[in-house]
């Protein structure tokens, strides 16, 4: 039985057996019986890390240090909100940052950042996922959309859908659409500043549907 650590762009945490890419932190959300229960965070420090790190294993859902949470790629990390890790990802962290400088126009420390991802990834109100709309044409590549209730991956001639262990086959994107936008404004903005989020082997296929 796969445990409820798997984190969809939409930010729903389901249990799934595919691990994706990338694990992630926002604190400790599990209780002792390794399940779930109400909270989605415990904290505004939300980070995506590496898998490999200095080979090190660690048992899943049993410390009481942090919940591992899973996601697909990068992509699917920052729709649902969390940033490069500064410890495990440094280089990553360093490129997020100056990404940020750039659109911001000020240098951030990493609690500035997690303070202002947190009011743009959250509905204080109903602690829900907060999104916009927007004009598929106005959307950086790596930008994460919901179209007739499916995710998708934004790339330059397609749009790629969820299927959480991969992405799907590539559809053409159709500029002036009008979507759901799931990435946060502030990982928009920093994508668009010229950080690239990592994707997972399979968003490859949309060069099957260039021109």
């Amino acid at each position: 039985m796969p445990f409820q650590n798997r984190v969809q762009p939409t930010g729903d945490i389901i249990a799934d057996p595919a691990r994706g890419d990338f694990i992630g932190n926002r604190g400790i959300i599990h209780s002792e019986d390794q399940t779930l229960g109400t909270a989605r965070w415990s904290h505004n420090a939300w980070i995506c890390c590496t898998l490999d790190w200095q080979g090190r294993k660690r048992p899943i859902m049993r410390g009481r240090n942090w919940t591992e949470l899973f996601f697909l790629d990068e992509a699917v990390a920052m729709a649902a909100g969390h940033r490069p890790c500064g410890y495990c990802r440094r280089k990553d962290y360093a490129r997020f940052v100056e990404a940020w400088a750039d659109h911001a126009g000020v240098r951030p420390k990493a609690p500035e950042m997690d303070k202002t991802l947190h009011a743009a990834r959250v509905v204080s109100r109903t602690r829900t996922q907060k999104r916009s709309i927007a004009q598929l044409q106005d959307l950086p590549l790596g930008a994460m959309i919901l179209c007739n209730g499916t995710a998708y991956l934004v790339q330059q001639d397609a749009i790629l859908p969820y299927q959480r262990a991969h992405y799907g086959l590539p559809e053409i994107r159709i500029n002036h659409e009008t979507v759901t936008v799931l990435t946060p404004e502030s990982m928009l903005s920093t994508i668009r500043a010229g950080y690239i989020p990592a994707l997972h082997a399979t968003a490859g296929l949309s060069a099957a549907v260039s021109g």
